[in-house]
């Protein structure tokens, strides 16, 4: 019988973005949680590029917020330069991205984890699950340590049989030269999870004092105030510029010369790398036509002099690094700090999991993050909260929370990943979200503060707060539509120098807000009317009236969908006895298991006949039950 050490409600193992939120997720709920990792010094580590947030992903971190979690107050707390994309495409498809301090970052998550109740952090590795019956009941460390768990969730990132690759030189290695973990990985394989190999890298880092500036394109964050966190009210000044160079035709010779050298193509690398981050090597192959690609030169915090050069992720040998390096305008001179490298490791097939993240194998298992095929801080972070909001709801004994795709991009990615699976790393785009228009950035705490609160991630104040804003809206949209602008000679004259058409007769200030080129400040001006609202609560304003008719044709699509989504699929359905199911939909079922018709609709290889089959044989049954 196993001597336990220790006994917690949940352990996360992993202290990277997903086991961050999973263990402060797991702790607000008021369960004694444990985060147990190799290395205290790299929780909140940023291995890749230390910037948060972007096209998807930036909405991802509002959701996180408004589901309590850590990752946007941090990146507000500690970022260098912020930039609102795609603000000329519409409300759709714009998000925040920030440049965050690397150093800091780490540092202020580490605090907050320190400081956080109902939480112990330990440096260990994990050497082992402990398993009984199909449930796991611990683990155990290197050391030889056992401790007790109700759940456990394993977000070992990209640390499960690492390899680090660099030209023809391939050694054991989690990110950034940390230690790997061979044994889980092992143990995960011989408890029936199929893993598959995957690829990630990094570009090489440079010297600041070695780059000539003058010589690229300065990128300055924006000037109006932003941030990821709806509770955010100090805002960061003195922002750090970011800076634009090109490859070019030496370059390429460059790179072209050396291709047998590199790790890619001479066979080294057998994972699958991420098809939306290649590495210049794969871009330079692949886009053959293009006379150069575009290189961000972005500082890696406050404190050092490290450059992160974007764009120039490889492989390839250290001494084609440099003379790589050294072909690039403003960087002819330059000195690389740390090179480049390809990681290798496993995942698991994220068709074993349920939509709450737990595994289907062994009960009690959660996984997030990298370990489930996908790629990026935000996509981890979002399945880890997940992760630790439902590992807490086991143990409490009560529903999970299953977030839809008309609710969340955290709904589309999980879904995605739990139904379709992956075949390389996975990467959160705006397209892959059928109700994008409904999953904005600035409505993130509409759609999920109500969740939040139920259950128990969010403060008594912060909800009461939430609530005043979402009747602010409310009120004042219907207050747009009880008065109305005639068209006087103060009137007239002020549209004109708005050039906006002019009135014939009176209009509600609401149509009038509908017009395209009009912001509510024009309406009130309009009005003679004082602006006493924030921007916050004005931009949702303006995008439910402008955006009125779209957005309600979007929610009564989600309402049809609704009813295959709320018909759910009994647990111990035989799909061998379904007549006339096709056997590529017969086989996907099987594998998937999903919970819901409307679930697998969306498996591949399912086709509208087979659901149609479906919904015939689920009423026969129900029939018969009668």
């Amino acid at each position: 019988m196993t001597e336990f050490f220790k006994e917690y409600d949940v352990i996360v193992i992993g202290g990277g973005h997903a086991g961050i939120e999973a263990a402060l997720a797991s702790s607000r709920k008021g369960v004694k949680t444990l985060m147990i990792t190799i290395n205290l010094d790299t929780i909140g580590f940023m291995p890749c590029n230390p910037s948060v947030g972007g096209p998807a992903k930036g909405i991802v971190v509002r959701e996180i917020d408004a589901l309590g979690g850590a990752m946007a107050k941090i990146a507000d707390k500690t970022n260098i330069q912020s930039r609102m994309l795609n603000t000329a495409k519409g409300p759709a498809v714009r998000a925040l991205r920030v440049q965050s301090d690397k150093v800091k970052y780490q540092l202020e998550m580490k605090h907050l984890l320190e400081n956080a109740e109902n939480l112990d952090l330990e440096q260990a590795m994990v050497r082992e699950l402990i398993v009984e019956d199909g449930k796991v009941i611990g683990l155990k460390t290197m050391l030889g340590t056992s401790y007790k768990a109700k759940v456990v969730v394993i977000t070992t990132g990209t640390y499960l049989r690492g390899e680090i690759v660099i030209g023809d030189i391939k050694y054991s290695s989690g990110p950034n030269h940390q230690m790997p973990s061979i044994d889980l990985a092992k143990q995960l394989e011989s408890l029936g999870f199929d893993l598959v190999r995957f690829k990630t890298g990094t570009p090489p880092r440079v010297n600041a004092d070695t780059v000539d500036f003058s010589k690229t394109e300065i990128q300055p964050g924006d000037d109006k105030k932003a941030s990821f966190s709806y509770e955010t009210k100090e805002f960061v000044e003195n922002q750090i510029p970011c800076w634009l160079t090109y490859t070019n035709a030496t370059t390429h010779d460059i790179i072209d010369r050396n291709l047998g050298r590199s790790a890619m193509y001479s066979g080294v690398i057998k994972g699958t790398g991420p098809r939306y981050c290649p590495s210049i090597e794969d871009k330079y192959v692949r886009f053959s036509d293009k006379e150069r690609h575009q290189l961000f030169l972005e500082p890696e915090g406050r404190e050092t002099k490290e450059i992160y050069v974007q764009g120039l992720s490889t492989s390839l040998p250290d001494d084609v690094q440099r003379e790589m390096v050294n072909s690039i305008a403003g960087l002819e001179n330059a000195k690389i700090m740390r090179n480049g490298y390809a990681i290798e490791y496993d995942a698991i097939n994220p068709t074993t999991l349920w939509p709450t993240l737990e595994t289907k194998l062994v009960s009690g298992l959660f996984t997030a993050g990298q370990l489930n095929g996908t790629s990026g801080y935000e996509e981890a972070a979002g399945q880890g909260i997940i992760a630790g909001i439902n590992a807490a709801c086991k143990v409490l004994g009560e529903q999970p929370l299953i977030l839809g795709r008309d609710e969340a991009y955290i709904g589309v990615l999980i879904d995605d990943l739990v139904t379709k699976g992956t075949n390389e790393p996975y990467r959160l785009l705006t397209s892959r979200a059928e109700h994008r228009l409904l999953l904005r950035h600035d409505n993130a705490d509409m759609r999920l503060s109500d969740k939040a609160y139920k259950y128990g991630l969010i403060t008594e104040e912060r909800y009461k707060n939430f609530c005043e804003k979402r009747d602010i809206i409310k009120d004042e949209i219907e207050r747009l539509k009880t008065f109305r602008i005639t068209p006087t000679k103060e009137v007239i004259e002020k549209m004109k120098q708005l050039n906006t058409a002019e009135l014939r007769d009176g209009i509600l200030a609401i149509d009038l807000l509908r017009r395209p080129e009009l912001q509510y400040s024009d309406i009130m001006n309009l009005a003679n009317k004082e602006v006493k609202l924030s921007d916050d609560i004005i931009e949702q304003i303006e995008i439910e009236v402008k955006y009125e008719g779209y957005i309600k044709k979007s929610i009564q699509q989600v309402e049809k969908l609704r009813k295959m989504e709320e018909k759910r699929i009994p647990k111990n359905i035989n799909y061998d006895e379904v007549p006339s199911l096709a056997l590529e939909a017969r086989e996907k079922l099987k594998k998937v298991d999903p919970m819901t018709i409307g679930q697998a609709s969306r498996i591949s290889g399912v086709n509208p006949a087979d659901i149609s089959i479906l919904l015939v044989y689920l009423e026969q049954l129900k029939n018969k039950e009668y």
